[in-house]
């Protein structure tokens, strides 16, 4: 009889044994714990971003302080404005060049529409011919006119209308394909019926004509509006004034 007693009580320890074993087995394979860590739940880090030799928000080993987050660059708005040809005529036609200064004549039949390129606020009108062949050439070449300021911060100037849509004012937004006008020949269009397409910066309390008329070539805008390209005239505009201000003079 004492054999069996003895060989239970050895076997109490090892079944003691055996289930400590287990407890610790079944904490090391527990979702989210690291083998011989207790089982308490995982927190988790996030990744260093890619090329970052320091996590966020932990010091870097030379002791020196974490760094910035860099700012967000400013998003372009130009680049979702949308563009369209300014004249609602299959068979308009224009030239890459002009006469002493960058802009274009868009030919097309007297009456055709005369639409905003873009999103944006009507800056000046011109209801009334007042050109003169006897007067100095300048202010009022355009004949009917108007100038819209696109969304995108470009100056777009249409003249020698035949008409200006009702209720175009300064300050009245307009949309890009809304009808502005019709095309003429009045002002300086020597009888022929044209669209006078400018584009220009403004420039508030120091404009003139010769701003007004036009400062970089329109041409290669035109054909990407024609063709359904979104390209916006923004960016050189800009590059432009920067060069040269608003000078009081052509």
């Amino acid at each position: 009889m004492p054999a069996p007693l003895t060989g239970r009580r050895l076997a109490y320890p090892l079944l003691f044994l055996l289930a400590s074993m287990l407890a610790a087995s079944c904490a090391t394979t527990r979702p989210g714990a690291s083998p011989g860590t207790a089982s308490s739940p995982a927190t988790t880090q996030p990744a260093a971003p890619t090329g970052s030799a320091t996590p966020a928000g932990s010091t870097p080993s030379d002791g020196s302080a974490p760094p910035t987050a860099a700012a967000t660059p400013p998003v372009t708005p130009s680049a979702d404005i949308r563009h369209v040809f300014p004249v609602r005529a299959g068979n308009a036609s224009y030239h890459p060049t002009h006469s002493v200064y960058p802009a274009t004549d868009i030919f097309a039949d007297c009456g055709v529409p005369v639409v905003a390129v873009t999103d944006g606020s009507v800056l000046e009108v011109s209801r009334v011919d007042r050109f003169n062949r006897g007067a100095p050439r300048g202010p009022f070449n355009g004949g009917l006119s108007v100038a819209v300021l696109g969304d995108d911060g470009v100056r777009y100037y249409g003249s020698h209308l035949s008409e200006v849509a009702a209720g175009l004012d300064p300050g009245v937004r307009v949309r890009a394909g809304q009808q502005l006008g019709t095309v003429g020949r009045t002002g300086n269009a020597n009888n022929v019926c044209h669209l006078h397409f400018g584009i220009s910066p403004p420039c508030p309390g120091k404009d003139g004509w010769w701003i007004r008329r036009g400062v970089v070539w329109p041409a290669p805008y035109l054909d990407a509006w024609r063709r359904g390209i979104n390209r916006s005239p923004a960016v050189e505009v800009a590059a432009w004034q920067r060069r040269h201000g608003c000078p009081k003079e052509p």
